[in-house]
């Protein structure tokens, strides 16, 4: 076996490479992930497979049951719900611990990604580019705990982003509605205001998760 294939750095590598086709939406919600086939064709024994897909589990992408496999984990809509309560609580806390330490590349960084999200029309180009957005405001934490937290609950919630995220770009209204809420943000955090911010932030989870709620059928359509 080559020396590669046993470092943390191989199995970091499948961990990416799978948890991009999860959170793009090429491997669905309750898909079988073939552990052979993934080794063939990273070029790799399964020992590293087998770490990475342990490292997805931690992170809520990965479902691993004894003589099930793995599977990309499904997440149930009351599971939903509590996950966006949670969200709701815990952002606001991140978003307000980064604020005093972004910079102005942070923010410029953000109005590049706002621009460009302001001109997308599909939800495979909107979800990399919202996460980007949100995950660039929340840059400057020195929390890691907190962040870990709040990452592996947007991780877990993907599918019903992403769903939610179709049925927006389909509507002039709600997509109105998410443009004003994301320059609101924007201008909130560009000014530091550390009670304002995760104000607006949490309002804006709150009315997504209450989107998800009123669109559950396109939910089910998008296999979520």
């Amino acid at each position: 076996m080559k020396r590669s294939e046993q470092s943390p750095v191989a199995s970091q590598r499948v961990a990416d490479v799978v948890a991009e086709r999860i959170l793009t939406g090429q491997l669905k919600p309750g898909d079988r992930i073939k552990q052979d086939e993934l080794a063939s064709e990273l070029n790799l024994s399964r020992i590293p497979v087998r770490d990475a897909l342990r490292i997805l589990e931690t992170r809520g992408l990965v479902s691993l049951k004894a003589n099930a496999g793995a599977r990309v984990a499904s997440l149930g809509l009351r599971d939903m719900e509590l996950s966006y309560q949670i969200r709701e609580m815990l952002e606001p806390m991140l978003l307000a611990e980064s604020i005093p330490n972004l910079v102005e590349a942070d923010f410029g960084a953000m109005a590049e990604i706002k621009a460009r999200l302001e001109k997308v029309t599909d939800a495979d180009d909107y979800m990399p580019l919202a996460r980007a957005f949100h995950w660039t405001a929340f840059r400057g934490h020195q929390v890691p705990l907190l962040a870990q937290i709040v990452e592996r609950l947007w991780d877990t919630t993907h599918h019903y982003r992403r769903a939610y995220a179709v049925v927006v770009l389909q509507n002039a209204e709600l997509l109105e509605v998410m443009r004003a809420e994301r320059d609101l943000l924007f201008g909130a955090i560009q000014r530091r205001e550390t009670d304002l911010a995760p104000r607006i932030l949490a309002a804006h989870i709150r009315r997504t998760h209450i989107g998800l709620l009123e669109h559950s059928e396109a939910l089910e359509a998008e296999g979520a």
